[in-house]
């Protein structure tokens, strides 16, 4: 028999044995997860060969050797998809579980908010982890998404079409400090692509969605210029909001109170939680303006994209005044340091866990009203942006003095 023919045989045995796996799994999961199959089988991965074992492996055989199969990694779909999985790697929303897992007082919430899904961690855990990060994950039976690729391509189906409409971003960018979806889904970009989907529009209406712009031409390496807190550098040529941002900077920890890199800084580059050189910010502006230019001028683009700008900087003006109030009333002695803190300065990314009222207020302003003001505007929102953001500010920093004066009256 000649080499050629050994290797059709070889192969032509393989595929019968994978199939007669594939049959037996079937067999099993149309009673146990009849719902499971049902997906696989109406998948394109069914129709090429891409069974149970290709992602689970083979040890797993019976009712009582579940705990042996394998669970997927994005590395496991890279077999197939790799200029994808390479793309999302370079992504922030690779690194979703690091920036979470950094946040200084994560683990003081209950672990079912975090490895157990229920909070920060049922849409961070679309983030890399570690071997034994995943192993865990896994032996806690942790559901979609914590292999990354099926939080969009939801698993058995694995549906390119599902992850491509923009109610697949809506699970995790909605609610408090990130109602993406609200503003997006409330504009003019939202309103028409729903109208799309629902045929009252015609197909080739101009509708953007969620990754018309955040993944241009389906690239997987999601990423944006201003980063999720709206904080960059180089500082600006305007000396007032370089001190305003130096100030923010400060309140999240990145610099101390004398104005150097901390440790923490080292946290926000790993992470890629703000864009820290001009061509990386330029980078993303540029991709985004391209995107504009597809329906718009690019001197309306341009206009629109800097009116963003100018909103960061008025919200920044407002916030540093707030935490400048705040760091005021440690150094005088009237606020007590927590323990937990590094410097006598308000630390933002305490989140709920700051210790009174006036730090709660400080932090809701940041992390709600700020996002909305900036976000809002980005995302062509004009209710966000003013009344559940930029108000809102204002309101925060009303009363933030007010509580201030107080403290001080009653000294």
């Amino acid at each position: 028999m000649s080499l050629k023919k050994a290797l059709l045989l070889v192969s032509a045995m393989a595929l019968v044995c994978a199939g007669a796996f594939a049959e037996d799994c079937l067999t099993c999961h149309k009673k146990v997860t009849p719902n499971i199959v049902t997906d696989w089988q109406i998948s394109r991965h069914s129709q090429n060969d891409v069974d149970c074992s290709t992602c689970h492996g083979d040890l797993h055989n019976t009712a009582e050797d579940f705990a042996k199969a394998v669970s997927p990694t994005p590395d496991t779909c890279a077999a197939c998809h790799e200029e994808k999985v390479a793309q999302f790697k370079k992504g922030k929303h690779a690194l979703a579980w690091a920036a979470m897992k950094a946040m200084p007082t994560i683990h003081w919430q209950p672990m079912a908010m975090i490895d157990g899904m229920k909070g920060c961690g049922a849409c961070h855990k679309l983030g890399l982890k570690t071997a034994a990060e995943s192993k865990s994950l896994s032996d806690q039976g942790v559901g979609f998404g914590r292999a990354s690729c099926d939080a969009c391509h939801t698993r058995h189906i694995f549906s390119k079409k599902e992850a491509q409409q923009p109610q697949a971003c809506q699970t995790c960018h909605m609610g408090f400090d990130h109602p993406q979806w609200e503003m997006y889904s409330a504009s003019k970009h939202g309103v028409r692509a729903m109208l799309k989907q629902n045929k009252i529009l015609p197909e080739t209406v101009a509708a953007p969605t969620c990754q018309t712009c955040h993944m241009q031409g389906g690239d997987h390496e999601v990423m944006t210029g201003w980063g999720f807190l709206a904080v960059r550098l180089p500082l600006p040529e305007d000396k007032t909001w370089a001190a305003d941002r130096a100030t923010i900077l400060q309140g999240l920890g990145v610099l101390d109170p004398k104005g150097n890199p901390t440790a923490r800084l080292d946290a926000v580059k790993g992470a890629q939680m703000a864009r820290l050189t001009q061509e990386d910010w330029q980078k993303q502006r540029d991709k985004m303006l391209k995107t504009c230019n597809g329906c718009h001028s690019i001197n309306f683009a341009k206009a629109e994209l800097e009116k963003g700008d100018q909103m960061i900087k008025a919200a920044d003006a407002l916030m540093a005044e707030a935490i400048r109030i705040v760091a005021g009333l440690y150094k005088d002695g009237l606020l007590a340091k927590p323990e937990s803190y590094a410097y006598a300065f308000p630390d933002l990314l305490t989140f709920h866990d700051a210790p009174t009222a006036i730090e709660q207020t400080l932090f809701v302003m940041f992390l709600e009203h700020r996002m909305r003001t900036f976000q809002g505007t980005f995302h062509a929102n004009p209710d966000y942006a003013l009344w559940y953001g930029w108000s809102e500010m204002r309101r925060d920093l009303t009363e933030i003095k007010r509580g201030a004066e107080e403290l001080r009256r009653n000294k």
